[in-house]
């Protein structure tokens, strides 16, 4: 009982960065019904500027995350802004052909400049634990888990209390009422778009000190992420968060059931068992 108590832990702080990096999918999908498949590959970089600011200057990749979360954003609006909102309008196969060739192009990039090896940030805790009975609980992921909890509520407030978060919750809801009333649709996308990457950036620099990359760790973090936001609901907040979680601990369990190889296995499982009973998600809406 130990060990599935002690996976469902270890779950529900891995979890808890999944969270984060399906909130940001689940924000560019909600405002412009743009499936974004460079998502992972965005995380990935965010990853490797964390890992380059430590090996470099010695920065700490918790603090990191002020840098990359900035940088994956202003690539996220580069990429709205230049290519995604020429193509608003066209059908969604253009959309995704796209957002692949994005997605190539990022990855290439990264194994260009840095190689095909996996990389980690090593740093002078990543193996510090503490006890709690006979639950130990791996000091990294506990800091990781509050840190997305904390970007994903700074988030949630920024949606809900700001002007700014009203224009990109106005937009989501009904364009054209938000054209009617004044708003730059276009700026508010490129906004949307680019504070999605910036939460996926800031994941990737929260999960470097207990996770190895490469450049094709992105295919893996397009996939969990659509899992995730497919589980929670297309253009939920609180779905991709409850999404997040759910991944987190059925993946774990999966790797003490099954074999650590097999682990997603659990949760696609319970992707398929959604879309046959529920497809618009846990907590999606009637569309």
């Amino acid at each position: 009982m130990a060990l599935y108590v002690q996976a469902i832990v270890n779950g529900f702080l891995v979890g808890g960065v999944y969270s984060l990096m399906a909130l940001g999918l689940s924000l560019i999908f909600g405002v412009m019904r743009v499936i974004n498949f460079a998502h992972g590959d965005m995380m990935v970089w965010g990853m490797y500027l964390s890992y380059w600011l430590f090996v470099t200057a010695g920065v700490d990749p918790y603090l990191s995350i002020l840098v990359t979360g900035s940088a994956i954003f202003l690539l996220g609006a580069a990429v709205q802004k230049g290519l995604v909102n020429r193509i608003l309008d066209a059908p969604h196969e253009m959309q995704i052909l796209l957002m692949l060739g994005v997605a190539l192009v990022l990855e290439n990039l990264a194994l260009m400049v840095w190689g095909p090896d996996p990389r980690r940030v090593s740093t002078t805790y990543a193996l510090s634990t503490f006890w709690l009975g006979p639950i130990v609980f791996d000091l990294p992921k506990v800091a990781t888990f509050g840190l997305a909890l904390a970007l994903a509520l700074g988030l949630y407030l920024f949606l809900k209390k700001t002007d700014l978060g009203r224009m990109i919750r106005a937009a989501s809801d009904n364009q054209i009422g938000a054209l009617l009333v004044g708003t730059d649709i276009l700026k508010v996308f490129t906004l949307a778009f680019g504070i999605g990457a910036a939460c996926v950036g800031a994941a990737g620099s929260l999960m470097t000190p207990f996770l190895p990359f490469s450049p094709s760790t992105g295919l893996f973090f397009t996939i969990t992420s659509f899992n995730i936001v497919i589980i929670g609901g297309m253009g939920s907040f609180l779905g991709a968060f409850v999404g997040g979680l759910l991944v987190g601990v059925s993946e774990s369990l999966g790797a003490v059931i099954l074999v650590p190889s097999l682990k997603e296995i659990v949760s696609f499982i319970l992707l398929v068992l959604i879309l046959l009973f529920r497809p618009q998600g846990l907590l999606g809406g009637s569309r």
